[in-house]
């Protein structure tokens, strides 16, 4: 706002007086304040804010000014008008240029508790804990049971190293609502500033029970097991940290951000609601967004994700090809569509789609790996070597590349190289059951002569434990035996399979096993350890 508005209060108060203004709200009075005596405003350079934000913010200028001229403007009213653009102000994180708009609401309304809780989180983002210490104590005083400005405060005292003071802010916070997950990380992390590192594990675990997806917790438990001379527990936390954002309920600040009716919000909203598995109210941010920028591609790729997680696939799709058509080097948003096209059957085409990104980022790997899979899958396990060996060769502690580049080969029918692939897997992922199964599998119907050994096929598959016994394990098994020549056995073992598949809803499987009980009833070996169409 021109500092003129101010010269014009002035001119208003003398027209004006001090009468007394009428009440804001329930226990909210507003008072009768000299007008002329409230703290000079003036609206920043809005050139860097987005159009819709610039117009919201000079609309609410406009009405501020018309209020001021008007002598018979009550003042509940003008503080709510001065508080509204502080709030956009803030909402764009334009905070010093906030700061004056809502010490004038607060003069002008002191019983209404919103404005020194926005002042408290605007001098906490600031760093000035002394004011926003003082500002969150006024709003808790006219509201003491506010468990989000109990929260706030301890976490302020708390960076502001008074962990004790902290430690009894979040206490008071967390009788008020047990279950208040902000309020126990708080407490713990007090504990352990403290170094009271029994209360600290005692609070976090707590917290962790309640969410455990809440990553961020990982790191100050480590920290107290660490304290408490516990090494492998403080290792296993320490090792697990992350970011979560822990925050307390809190309808100021849900309000204050929903306020500014902003693209780059709304996205911020969306994604915070998508995160907490609110997809619809996800979608509409999303969609709000786009109204007011139509080619944010950001925007966009995040209501294809949301509508991915919805089920929504054709609706995803179609954003996640408006985003490469305006921005052809979106990497995750070609990633989608692969994804889709790939599970909607369409492989050549999410072949293509893996193939960009992997041409636009050679290092990622899960497209790397779709793309190799996919290739393999339609004829071209050649070319997906390659592909197989980059993904090793960067991480290899990747088992499904392992399994990938050995399949290849089976592709391929170089059955000596695919015995050998296994094999190693088989040491190096000593958990992963499929390659005790491929192996055995390899080892019992190659049609290698060099590649055979039935008796090691049978050793393999009588070592693995009771919970790695896959639907596929009776047809191993029966290729195995009929390679040693039992082929009674086979019969038995092949019959019980083809019945098991029945049973788990697959006829059609059960179907293109009679070909092999044929064989094994004229006593005759299986020398094609998968079928094409079953080959994993």
């Amino acid at each position: 706002m021109h500092r003129a508005v101010i010269a014009v209060v002035g001119l208003v108060v003398l027209t004006q007086g001090c009468a007394p203004d009428s009440e804001t709200g329930p226990g909210m009075t507003a008072t009768a304040v000299d007008r002329a005596a409230l703290v000079p405003v003036s609206l920043p350079d809005l050139s860097r804010l987005e159009e819709s934000v610039q117009a919201q913010v000079r609309a609410q200028h406009d009405g501020l000014t018309q209020a001021l001229v008007d002598p018979a403007f009550p003042a509940a009213d003008l503080a709510e008008r001065f508080g509204a653009l502080g709030t956009s102000l803030m909402a764009a994180e334009n905070f010093d240029a906030a700061e004056p708009y809502y010490l004038n609401a607060q003069a002008l309304a002191p019983g209404d508790r919103r404005w020194p809780y926005y002042l408290g989180h605007l001098h906490r983002a600031t760093g000035q804990f002394a004011r926003s210490v003082t500002a969150f104590e006024r709003a808790l005083e006219l509201q003491p049971d506010d468990v989000a400005a109990l929260v706030w405060l301890g976490e302020v005292q708390l960076a502001d190293g008074q962990p004790e003071t902290a430690e009894r802010r979040f206490a008071h916070a967390l009788s008020l609502r047990a279950s208040s997950l902000a309020a126990l990380s708080g407490l713990g992390r007090a504990a352990l500033a403290n170094e009271d590192f029994s209360a600290a594990v005692e609070h976090l675990e707590r917290a962790l029970a309640l969410e455990p997806g809440a990553a961020s917790l990982h790191y100050p438990l480590g920290l107290a097991y660490r304290g408490l001379g516990e090494a492998e527990m403080a290792e296993r936390h320490l090792a697990q940290r992350g970011e979560f954002d822990i925050r307390p309920v809190d309808a100021l600040m849900d309000a204050l951000r929903a306020s500014l009716q902003s693209a780059i919000n709304l996205e911020i909203e969306g994604s915070r609601a998508l995160d907490e598995g609110n997809i619809q109210t996800a979608i509409e941010h999303f969609r709000r967004g786009l109204e007011l920028a139509p080619d944010s591609s950001s925007l966009r790729y995040r209501l294809a994700t949301a509508l991915v997680v919805l089920g929504d696939g054709p609706g995803a799709l179609t954003q996640f090809e408006q985003v490469v058509r305006v921005s052809p080097d979106h990497t995750e948003a070609h990633f989608g569509l692969g994804m889709l096209l790939d599970v909607s059957g369409r492989g050549q085409e999410a072949i293509e789609r893996f193939a960009t990104v992997v041409r636009l980022r050679p290092d990622h790997l899960q497209a790397r790996f779709r793309l190799a899979a996919l290739l393999r899958r339609n004829g071209r396990p050649e070319e997906s070597l390659a592909h197989f060996a980059y993904i090793l060769e960067v991480d290899p502690a990747v088992p499904e590349a392992a399994a990938g580049y050995a399949m290849a080969m089976v592709s391929l029918q170089r059955y000596r190289e695919a015995r050998d692939l296994l094999s190693d897997a088989l040491e190096v992922y000593p958990d992963q059951p499929e390659f005790a199964h491929a192996l055995a599998r390899v080892l019992a119907a190659a049609p290698d002569p060099r590649v055979r050994d039935g008796e090691r096929a049978l050793a393999i598959l009588q070592a693995l434990p009771e919970a790695q016994r896959r639907l596929d394990l009776g047809e191993t098994m029966a290729m195995t035996l009929a390679e040693l020549g039992r082929f009674d056995e086979a019969v038995t073992w092949q019959r019980n399979a083809m019945e098991g598949a029945r049973q788990a809803g697959r006829p059609d499987l059960a179907d293109r096993m009679a070909e092999n009980l044929e064989r094994y009833l004229a006593r005759q070996p299986c020398r094609t350890p998968w079928r094409a169409e079953d080959l994993p």
